[in-house]
């Protein structure tokens, strides 16, 4: 089942008399409990496709449709809704804020919808313990390691349980262990819990936990990867950016 779509999705930025094309005309399909990792070289349009994908942003052309619904075809109000509760996201710098202890920061998207955080203590507590952080739940982000808060913003995307998260570099700002940490997690909400996951990332590493790469370049998909059983992964993904780069 297609979860999310894009259709000739353009994106055009004007400054004074100059036009950049971030995206040109991309058809993107993901699957529902697939992991997609999106990589290119810097300019490609990665981040502009996310802002897409996720509404936080209009396009120039073309148009997304998440869930079974024209994003295009939704006014302001009902697109965010939808980025409420059907989009999860993580963002490379974690967002917490700094006053909310790891519980409160996980309840956030909830208490933004109006919902009552008492009806979900269960499920805030689930998730919690799901990261690895069930005996932090009462700490504050300064009180936490950067791995530690990024496996808190992990939580809080999952907690409305959208039918999307969508990750901008969310191991840019760890260590090699914490980042292996994030990427596991990621790959467990996708495995167990039939997550679907698009991920931002420049790290062949990172993309090679990932069911399919997508490579942009001048903001057109011009290819797309697979893992296949017995070979090298990481080195395939580095192989095929060092393409892309020249």
């Amino acid at each position: 089942m297609n979860i999310l779509q894009t259709q000739n999705l353009t994106k055009q930025y004007v400054m004074g008399a100059v036009s950049v094309n971030a995206l040109r005309g991309v058809d993107f399909v993901v699957q529902q409990g697939e992991f997609v990792a999106v990589m290119g070289p810097s300019g490609s349009g990665k981040s502009t496709l996310l802002h897409l994908l996720g509404g936080l942003d209009a396009p120039s052309d073309g148009e997304v449709t998440l869930g079974g619904r024209r994003l295009a075809h939704m006014s302001d109000d009902e697109v965010t809704i939808i980025r409420r509760r059907q989009v999860g996201f993580i963002f490379q710098f974690f967002n917490l804020l700094p006053t909310l202890s790891a519980a409160e920061n996980v309840a956030l998207p909830l208490l933004i919808d109006g919902q009552r955080i008492e009806d979900y203590a269960d499920r805030i507590g689930g998730l919690l313990a799901l990261v690895g952080l069930d005996d932090r739940a009462q700490h504050r982000p300064d009180q936490l390691s950067g791995g530690q808060q990024q496996r808190v913003a992990i939580a809080r995307a999952l907690v409305t349980e959208p039918a999307i998260v969508l990750a901008d570099e969310p191991t840019g700002n760890l260590d090699r262990k914490s980042g292996h940490e994030v990427l596991d997690l990621l790959r467990r909400a996708c495995d167990e819990k039939q997550q679907t996951i698009v991920m931002v990332t420049h790290d062949p590493f990172a993309a090679a936990y990932a069911d399919r790469v997508v490579f942009l370049r001048d903001g057109a998909i011009i290819r797309e990867w697979q893992p296949t059983d017995g070979g090298d992964s990481v080195q395939a993904i580095i192989d095929i950016m060092a393409e892309l780069e020249t």
